[in-house]
């Protein structure tokens, strides 16, 4: 192809870069002349977005910046993360899925419609990129806000978002993918708004089969690429029939298990009780609270339980209280696992009675029922521990069981604390005491990453144990002197790169890894590895000069440059 015959792409319309790169992309013109400082882009950024007194109007600047300059909205993201990143995620982005039909302006990610059933491959080459890592959802259970059929899409859009910037991949190489299945939601099927297909939801058969031929046609067209499934209705069906089959991942299940286990393991540490006299009640029975009790299970019996011992440490709790097995009703299959045979005929129906009977140590919530934890069960905790455990989870911030605030003040400062959603920092008795957020962003970018890097043919396992396994190992000194159970975010890109690593070794010790470049790599060697293939938005100007410039040279006559535009 001529240069003549080019057409700029989205990223070429950048202020940083030279007249000559902008020459060689035909956007000179096109853009205000100045070759502006990447700190002066940024300083401009965060002016107009100081002026946005809403997160939803921050987050729709956001995703107009991401989609006109890409580069300059990673550098910003990168840069300022611990503030960017509750805008283009949780908590905002809930507000952005109950709005995406009716802000909707520009298009973002690939729509499979139900109807387009047969043809799914035709649709998925319309894709333009090579892709590297996809994150799948068909809307019917967005956050803690139900049913939002093709309204989920900013899901896909903000997670990969995050996978970018929170462990380089780079942006060309990620595709954002709405099932379009239906929707159960009456509002949705009556708003004229609503962009998605007006029809119910399918069956669970239908959903299946219709799954079958996307995964057949994504690997057809993307071999190996990492499928992650996220806010499935009933996300286990899927996770069980691909696991072994392809190389996929349930961020729900797998990635938040991953990232509280993290947590637990630092937090069991810091409390002084062992394992085996751990107690945990859990508000939340779904496919969530499953999969991280169940990851911890795994840490108990690594601690030297057997596999019914740490069972037995669970106590779960849903909306029709302790979840027993003479309870009267048929308990969903996740469910009956955890579901108590020692409870001698009696049932417990509330939170409350349950934490009287178990007086637990550890109280974690994925239930999004906000301030569930009352001042009088957050007391109790306090009352029976020296260190109590209080993880509140559920997004977003609205739907948290309880604030970081409440969880200091009722526990005399002693809670080992971490929630799913930001909370302020609180003084207390003369000390500023952080809470811990156990954000998934922790481990799904660099599970994603480190899958991506070693060409693993699955996600097995003891690849999402290893991720929690090494972002607890990931704080600093200083941050496990202050007592954290999670870095600070500012490093994520540090911490992204630690928990890719320990994907990577797992990948390597269950023999499904396929890059033999790094198998005969120390530590050291594949930590510089890893970090050579990241993506780096504050350097892309100059990895961009120097492509154009080394070209020109290769196209350059000797004698000079004749008939050239530049």
């Amino acid at each position: 192809m001529s240069t003549s015959d080019r057409t700029p792409e989205a990223g070429h319309y950048d202020t940083s870069t030279s007249i000559a790169v902008r020459r060689f992309h035909r956007t000179h013109g096109l853009i205000p002349p100045a070759v502006e400082d990447q700190d002066v882009q940024l300083q401009r950024c965060l002016k107009q977005l100081s002026q946005k007194e809403k997160a939803i109007d921050k987050y729709l600047y956001l995703s107009g910046l991401r989609n006109t300059n890409v580069h300059l909205f990673y550098r910003l993201t990168t840069k300022h993360v611990k503030d960017i990143a509750p805008i283009i995620y949780t908590p905002t982005v809930g507000d952005a899925c109950l709005q995406w039909s009716h802000n909707y302006v520009q298009p973002e990610g690939l729509y499979l419609s139900y109807a387009d059933k047969g043809h799914i491959a035709s649709i998925i080459n319309n894709w333009p990129q090579h892709v590297e890592i996809t994150v799948v959802t068909d809307g019917s259970r967005i956050l803690g806000l139900g049913d939002l059929g093709i309204n989920g899409m900013g899901i896909p859009v903000g997670k990969l978002a995050l996978y970018i910037a929170c462990a380089g991949i780079r942006p060309e190489a990620t595709l954002p993918l709405m099932l379009d299945l239906g929707t159960g939601n009456k509002a949705l099927l009556e708003d004229p708004l609503y962009m998605g297909s007006r029809r119910e939801k399918v069956s669970p058969q239908e959903e299946l089969e219709f799954m079958d031929e996307v995964m057949i046609a994504l690997n057809e067209k993307w071999p190996g690429i990492v499928v992650q499934f996220e806010d499935f209705k009933n996300p286990f069906p899927a996770l069980e029939r691909y696991r072994s089959k392809y190389t996929c991942f349930n961020d729900d299940i797998q990635g938040t298990g991953a990232v509280v286990l993290a947590g637990i393991i630092n937090a069991v540490r810091k409390s002084g009780v062992p394992a085996k006299g751990q107690r945990a009640v859990f508000m939340g029975a779904g496919s969530a609270g499953v999969g991280v009790a169940k990851q911890i299970v795994e840490y108990f019996m690594r601690e030297g339980l057997t596999e019914e011992q740490a069972r037995e440490c669970f106590w779960l709790v849903d909306t029709k209280g302790l979840v027993t097995n003479d309870r009267g009703d048929k308990l969903a299959e996740h469910k009956v696992y955890f579901s108590r045979d020692d409870n001698a005929g009696k049932q417990y129906k509330t939170l409350a009675e349950v934490v009287d009977y178990v007086k637990p140590t550890i109280l974690m919530g994925l239930s999004t029922i906000g301030g569930i934890f009352s001042p009088d069960l957050l007391t109790k905790m306090g009352q029976w521990n020296k260190r109590p455990i209080i993880f509140p989870l559920s997004n977003p911030s609205a739907n948290s069981e309880c604030t970081f605030e409440d969880a200091v003040k009722y526990t005399d400062g002693r809670a080992l604390f971490a929630s799913g959603s930001p909370f302020p920092s609180v003084d207390y008795d003369g000390t500023t005491l952080q809470p811990g957020q156990g954000n998934n962003m922790y481990v799904f970018p660099g599970i994603g990453l480190g899958t991506i890097l070693s060409k693993a043919t699955v996600v097995t396992q003891s690849m999402v144990y290893a991720s929690a396994e090494a972002l607890s190992t990931a704080l600093s000194p200083s941050e496990t002197a202050q007592g954290w159970l999670y870095p600070e975010i500012a490093r994520i890109r540090d911490v992204s790169v630690i928990v890719a690593m320990g994907v990577i070794r797992a990948a390597q010790e269950a023999g499904v890894d396929r890059e033999t470049r790094i198998k005969g790599m120390n530590d050291e060697e594949l930590e510089e590895w890893v970090k050579s293939k990241m993506y780096n938005p504050h350097e892309e100007t100059q990895r961009v000069e120097k492509e154009v410039y080394s070209f020109i040279e290769d196209l350059t006559p000797k004698g000079g440059v004749r008939g050239s535009h530049l």
